[in-house]
Protein backbone atom coordinates (compact mmCIF):
# COMPACT_ATOMS: atom_id res chain seq x y z
CA UNK A 1 0.00 0.00 0.00
CA UNK A 2 2.90 2.27 0.85
CA UNK A 3 4.53 1.33 -1.99
CA UNK A 4 1.97 2.30 -4.28
CA UNK A 5 1.31 5.72 -2.76
CA UNK A 6 4.96 6.49 -3.17
CA UNK A 7 4.65 5.70 -6.72
CA UNK A 8 1.64 6.98 -7.36
CA UNK A 9 3.17 10.95 -5.75
CA UNK A 10 6.35 10.26 -8.03
CA UNK A 11 3.94 9.66 -11.07
CA UNK A 12 2.38 12.91 -10.17
CA UNK A 13 5.10 14.77 -9.59
CA UNK A 14 6.61 13.69 -12.88
CA UNK A 15 2.99 14.64 -14.26
CA UNK A 16 3.12 17.98 -13.12
CA UNK A 17 7.17 18.95 -14.04
CA UNK A 18 5.99 18.22 -17.55
CA UNK A 19 3.63 21.09 -17.07
CA UNK A 20 0.35 19.54 -16.43
CA UNK A 21 -0.07 21.84 -13.09
CA UNK A 22 0.92 22.50 -10.05
CA UNK A 23 2.35 19.61 -7.68
CA UNK A 24 0.39 18.33 -4.78
CA UNK A 25 2.18 18.09 -1.21
CA UNK A 26 3.97 14.94 -0.90
CA UNK A 27 1.85 13.02 1.75
CA UNK A 28 3.34 12.15 5.59
CA UNK A 29 5.04 8.83 5.62
CA UNK A 30 5.39 7.49 9.08
CA UNK A 31 6.82 4.86 10.16
CA UNK A 32 4.60 1.20 10.58
CA UNK A 33 3.17 0.62 14.01
CA UNK A 34 5.29 -2.25 14.50
CA UNK A 35 5.39 -4.44 18.37
CA UNK A 36 7.15 -7.58 19.75
CA UNK A 37 5.45 -8.76 22.55
CA UNK A 38 7.16 -10.74 24.63
CA UNK A 39 5.58 -12.32 28.05
CA UNK A 40 6.63 -14.76 30.55
CA UNK A 41 5.80 -16.76 33.63
CA UNK A 42 2.11 -15.91 32.62
CA UNK A 43 1.54 -19.40 33.90
CA UNK A 44 -0.45 -19.87 30.97
CA UNK A 45 1.62 -21.79 28.38
CA UNK A 46 -0.99 -19.95 25.33
CA UNK A 47 0.37 -16.53 26.87
CA UNK A 48 4.12 -17.14 27.15
CA UNK A 49 5.69 -16.05 24.10
CA UNK A 50 7.30 -13.45 21.67
CA UNK A 51 4.87 -11.88 19.53
CA UNK A 52 4.94 -9.72 16.80
CA UNK A 53 1.87 -7.12 16.24
CA UNK A 54 1.34 -4.77 13.75
CA UNK A 55 -1.35 -2.05 13.10
CA UNK A 56 -1.51 -0.55 9.83
CA UNK A 57 -3.92 -0.62 7.44
CA UNK A 58 -4.84 -3.68 8.81
CA UNK A 59 -3.85 -5.78 12.01
CA UNK A 60 -0.69 -8.39 11.44
CA UNK A 61 1.76 -10.49 13.07
CA UNK A 62 1.21 -13.61 14.95
CA UNK A 63 -0.43 -11.96 18.04
CA UNK A 64 -2.65 -14.24 18.98
CA UNK A 65 -5.61 -10.82 19.55
CA UNK A 66 -3.99 -9.33 16.68
CA UNK A 67 -7.87 -7.24 15.87
CA UNK A 68 -8.57 -6.25 19.18
CA UNK A 69 -4.76 -5.36 20.07
CA UNK A 70 -4.75 -2.98 17.16
CA UNK A 71 -8.32 -1.79 17.98
CA UNK A 72 -6.76 -0.64 21.84
CA UNK A 73 -4.03 0.90 21.00
CA UNK A 74 -6.14 3.12 18.51
CA UNK A 75 -8.02 4.21 21.41
CA UNK A 76 -5.38 4.63 23.83
CA UNK A 77 -3.83 6.96 20.38
CA UNK A 78 -7.28 9.13 20.40
CA UNK A 79 -7.25 10.14 23.90
CA UNK A 80 -3.97 11.11 23.83
CA UNK A 81 -2.67 8.33 26.39
CA UNK A 82 1.24 7.00 26.56
CA UNK A 83 0.40 3.21 28.14
CA UNK A 84 3.98 2.15 27.61
CA UNK A 85 5.51 4.93 30.15
CA UNK A 86 6.84 3.75 33.60
CA UNK A 87 4.92 4.52 36.24
CA UNK A 88 6.63 7.52 38.34
CA UNK A 89 9.60 6.73 40.93
CA UNK A 90 7.21 8.42 43.80
CA UNK A 91 4.10 7.17 42.85
CA UNK A 92 2.18 5.64 45.71
CA UNK A 93 0.84 2.16 44.93
CA UNK A 94 -0.80 -1.08 46.72
CA UNK A 95 0.75 -3.44 47.84
CA UNK A 96 -1.18 -6.20 45.86
CA UNK A 97 0.81 -8.69 44.10
CA UNK A 98 -0.65 -9.65 40.85
CA UNK A 99 1.76 -12.29 39.76
CA UNK A 100 4.95 -13.63 38.47
CA UNK A 101 3.79 -12.39 34.91
CA UNK A 102 6.50 -10.33 33.03
CA UNK A 103 6.33 -8.41 29.64
CA UNK A 104 8.75 -6.59 27.16
CA UNK A 105 7.26 -4.42 24.49
CA UNK A 106 9.49 -2.96 21.97
CA UNK A 107 9.21 -1.04 18.68
CA UNK A 108 7.30 1.95 16.74
CA UNK A 109 3.58 3.02 17.90
CA UNK A 110 2.81 6.64 17.24
CA UNK A 111 6.17 7.02 15.53
CA UNK A 112 7.79 6.92 18.79
CA UNK A 113 10.28 4.25 19.54
CA UNK A 114 8.56 1.76 22.54
CA UNK A 115 10.99 -0.06 24.47
CA UNK A 116 8.99 -0.94 27.98
CA UNK A 117 9.04 -3.32 30.73
CA UNK A 118 5.63 -4.36 32.59
CA UNK A 119 5.00 -6.63 35.66
CA UNK A 120 2.52 -7.46 38.13
CA UNK A 121 4.26 -6.70 41.30
CA UNK A 122 2.08 -3.97 42.77
CA UNK A 123 -1.25 -2.07 41.85
CA UNK A 124 0.02 0.46 39.56
CA UNK A 125 1.76 -2.32 37.65
CA UNK A 126 -1.08 -4.17 37.45
CA UNK A 127 -3.46 -0.96 36.40
CA UNK A 128 -0.84 -0.36 33.96
CA UNK A 129 -0.37 -4.09 32.81
CA UNK A 130 -4.45 -4.26 32.19
CA UNK A 131 -4.81 -0.69 30.29
CA UNK A 132 -2.80 -2.55 27.62
CA UNK A 133 -5.22 -5.61 27.21
CA UNK A 134 -5.13 -7.30 25.18
CA UNK A 135 -1.84 -6.20 23.52
CA UNK A 136 -0.81 -7.97 27.00
CA UNK A 137 -2.39 -10.82 27.67
CA UNK A 138 -5.54 -11.61 30.27
CA UNK A 139 -3.56 -13.06 33.76
CA UNK A 140 -4.85 -13.05 37.20
CA UNK A 141 -2.33 -14.02 39.84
Amino acid sequence: MLRRLVLASLATAAAGSAGFGPLPPLPLLSAPETLTVTVAESRDPSADGTFELTCDDRPGGNHPAREDACERLGQLAKEGANPFKPVPADQFCTQVYGGPAVAHITGTWQGRTVDARFSRANGCEIDRWENLEPVLPLVRG
